[in-house]
């Protein structure tokens, strides 16, 4: 069985596995941090040389302010705890999103998270946090205009390779296998530029409870695909 070379996570189902078990929304949320904790292992065990997940999306501020708060002090601790894995595991920490919108506590973090493990050469894994992949675009756009107004770049500079090598993700292959857990199918405003010739997968399993069983079952189905396209291996 080949893994994917780069798999991309939407961890959905937090929410709904707590209300399941009669627990409140931040229990359910702190049991899929740790559960993430354990996919790195597992991911890194299978074969998987890339792993990205979608933790906080730029629509997630309108959830309520207490789960806002508890869901940036779960971050903050997990990203604390990331320095220990980094040098342990030999992982590499990158965080991509709108980093400004954040805390500054958690830019802070992040800045130096992947400053620590940015030699690291296993398991490079991405956390995508208060990320849009419009709001990417649209500072990809922006950008890209400052340039041409200043006269450092011409309109038809601007192509595919031009694009990618401006986006958050520019230093990573896009994703062979999306993994959506929970039941919903939709991309949600995720990396929607890097998805073009990614196989998706869903899964009715809540992100809490999506373990190593589970990954095979998306990786085998992975592997009943005809790649021809993108980032086939």
């Amino acid at each position: 069985m080949q893994a994917p070379n780069h798999v991309a996570i939407i961890m959905d189902g937090n929410g709904r596995w707590a209300k399941s078990k009669g627990f409140p929304r931040t229990v359910g949320h702190a049991k899929g941090a740790q559960n993430l904790e354990d996919m790195l292992y597992i991911a890194d065990e299978l074969g998987i040389k890339y792993l990205t997940v979608y933790a906080f999306s730029t629509e997630n501020w309108k959830r309520s302010e207490d789960e806002v708060m508890a869901l940036m002090n779960l971050f903050r601790q997990y990203l604390r705890n990331g320095f220990k894995k980094a040098a342990r595991n030999n992982v590499r920490i990158r965080v991509i999103g709108y980093r400004p919108g954040l805390p500054q506590d958690l830019q802070e973090l992040a800045d130096e998270i992947e400053e620590f493990s940015k030699d690291n050469t296993g398991l490079q894994f991405t956390i995508a946090l208060n990320y849009g992949s419009r709001d990417e675009l649209i500072r990809m756009m922006q950008s890209a205009a400052r340039e041409v107004a200043a006269g450092n770049l011409k309109p038809e500079e601007i192509d595919e390779e031009y694009v990618s090598s401006h986006l958050d993700t520019k230093d990573l292959p896009d994703p062979d296998l999306l993994i959506r857990t929970s039941g919903e199918q939709r991309v949600s405003n995720y990396l929607l530029w890097q998805l073009a010739y990614t196989e998706f997968y869903y899964t009715d399993v809540h992100w809490p409870v999506f373990g190593k069983a589970e990954l095979q079952k998306a990786i085998e189905w992975y592997n009943t695909r005809d790649r021809r396209y993108g980032n086939a291996k």
